[in-house]
């Protein structure tokens, strides 16, 4: 089942989500992200680092509502970090309100943590593996049955905290059915792995909005007992804290974070690693830095003492199960292996435009760690070619200079200082200037005048097709200034016109020429005329209006 969705509207193209999954398991197509269920480990730092909320966890409050409505008994499994998401509030508190809700009982996880430590405690005292490997975080479960099969059988073959307490919820309650709460993505999918011991799962930030839509308020009450040291599982080193640790063949140590266990792995992967009890977590800080309660209560020093300061000096009293109660079972979960030629990669990081290892940046903005990854990816379908940043960089660059190259403009691209920072080849031409370097990064003022440039960048108007003489450079031209907010950058467009400038103006020099011959010819006609006119005894007026308007004609051209 798929416990992390996506909401499509949201995915804005960002990659975030793959930069920060630690075992890349999220596909882009047609500019969203998809969750690969085969691949995922459910660890939620996709949900967690989502801007835009696009990842959503899969609500299962309604079925739980049913499970009341069904009229058995259900028991809540309280897992031991809702100290720490509900800060001030106690197991006591917990249950009044949970029983509000039409609960039976709740009860608190750590139960379970006890029955748990104990059988871990066993495995070292028995020596029963070379290294052993807690199995209470299903995400490290899930990591390993994923990405890491060939060790599968260092897991401590053990139920989880949450199996372990339900089933000991069922077997003094045969009718019961269980909910465990808690900051935890995976512990949905445990619970549907494994039918028949958790019957749901809710989330802590489900839990919160139940009680708010409910109006079911939680006492401020911290109850204490010192029978209650499993508390400490949901801190890093939490379950060392709890255990014996006779065995001095073994290191016991802790390690918390995807990135960190997956290091380890390979280590032990490469027979570097013996003797040892490791204690995994997926989350940094464990358990009290969850998906949900790091997605809105982050707070791992207060969440930590909150912990610390609940927890007792001994155990809860619970009886210890039969062992093969406790026996859980790993498969193996395989994955396709895309395993590209050489020559297949090499394909795809050209058409990156990365053709020899110099071009391969591994900048990691695409969400992969090298380039080559990234090609890969490609290959599997996870990822598209123009999800590499640089190569868009230089594609829109290349594009940009290709416009720039081509358009018969000149165009200066200026900064909020009015500083050069780009101009094409017809601008340099304009400006008589030889290369670009003799400009870049001074004013522009040392090129044209910065009144039109100033008005632009503070009015924020529009100068467009200025008729301009550039005196020292004898070049007319036309002007358009248009200033950018978005980019904070002004574009400036220079049209050459000084051809047909020098036409207009020999036109001109043709025309007031003709004009000056005509009003010598209209002279000369105007005495012939009158004195053709004279002898005729003819009025003169006629005449004097038809040449006159062939003068004006010629002004007209």
């Amino acid at each position: 089942m798929d416990f992390l969705t996506l909401k499509k509207s949201n995915c804005k193209n960002c990659h975030k989500c793959i930069r920060h999954c630690p075992v890349k398991s999220i596909r882009f197509s047609g500019n969203q992200a998809y969750i690969i269920s085969n691949e995922c480990i459910l660890c939620g730092h996709c949900f967690v680092v989502c801007p835009q909320d696009a990842k959503q966890v899969v609500d299962d409050t309604e079925k739980v509502k049913v499970l009341i409505q069904s009229g058995d008994p259900v028991i809540v499994s309280l897992a031991p970090s809702f100290i720490a998401n509900f800060e001030g509030v106690g197991i006591n508190s917990m249950r009044k309100a949970l029983k509000q809700l039409g609960f039976a009982d709740a009860e608190e996880t750590a139960i379970g943590a006890t029955i748990v430590k104990k059988d871990y405690d066993r495995m070292c005292d028995e020596s029963e593996k070379d290294i052993i490997i807690s199995s209470c975080c299903h995400s490290i479960n899930l990591l390993i049955q994923k990405h890491f099969p060939e060790l599968i059988h260092h897991l401590a073959d053990t139920l989880s905290p949450m199996q372990a307490h339900c089933k000991d919820i069922k077997r003094r309650n045969p009718n019961a059915k269980t909910v465990f709460i808690g900051p935890c993505v995976s512990k949905k999918d445990e619970a549907a792995h494994y039918e028949g011991i958790v019957d749901a799962v809710l989330t802590f930030e489900e839990l919160a909005k139940w009680l708010a839509d409910e109006d079911i308020p939680l006492d401020m009450d911290v109850d204490n007992t010192n029978e209650s040291k499993a508390r400490l599982f949901p801190t890093t080193g939490g379950i060392l804290k709890t255990m014996e640790k006779r065995n001095p063949e073994y290191t016991y140590l802790a390690l918390d974070g995807v990135d960190n266990c997956i290091a380890a792995l390979k280590d032990i992967k490469n027979g570097n690693v013996h003797k040892c009890f490791i204690e995994m977590s997926a989350c940094a800080g464990s358990c009290i830095g969850g998906p949900i309660m790091e997605k809105y209560h982050n707070s791992p020093i207060r969440h930590y003492k909150d912990v610390i300061e609940y927890a007792g000096n001994k155990d809860f009293d619970v009886p210890q199960p039969d062992r093969i109660e406790l026996i859980k079972q790993f498969d193996i979960i395989t994955q396709e292996d895309p395993n590209p030629s050489e020559k297949e990669i090499k394909e795809i990081l050209k058409q990156m435009g990365k053709y020899s290892s110099a071009d391969e940046l591994n900048c990691g903005t695409c969400g992969y760690n090298t380039c080559r990854e990234k090609a890969i990816a490609v290959i599997a379908g996870k990822a598209e070619i123009s999800m590499c940043l640089p190569y868009l960089m230089d594609r829109a660059e290349n594009f940009t200079d290709t416009i720039t190259k081509i358009t018969p403009n000149g165009i200066i691209i200026l900064n909020e200082s009015l500083e050069v920072q780009q101009i094409n080849e017809n601008a340099l031409r304009i400006f008589n200037l030889k290369s670009d370097k003799d400009i870049l990064g001074e004013n522009v003022v040392n090129l044209l005048d910065t009144t039109d440039f100033i008005t632009a960048l503070y009015d924020g108007m529009v100068i467009r097709n200025k008729h301009e003489y550039l005196s020292e450079y004898r070049k007319y031209v036309e002007k358009t200034i248009v200033y950018d907010k978005n980019y904070r950058l002004l574009l400036c467009i220079l049209h050459d016109v000084s051809k047909e400038e020098t036409q207009r103006v020999k036109k001109e020099n043709i025309s007031k020429q003709t004009i000056e011959i005509a009003d010598k010819v209209v002279d000369k006609q105007m005495r012939i005329v009158q004195e053709i006119a004279s002898l005729l005894g003819e009025t003169t007026a006629e005449t004097k209006i038809a040449l006159t308007k062939l003068k004006e004609s010629i002004s007209d051209e």
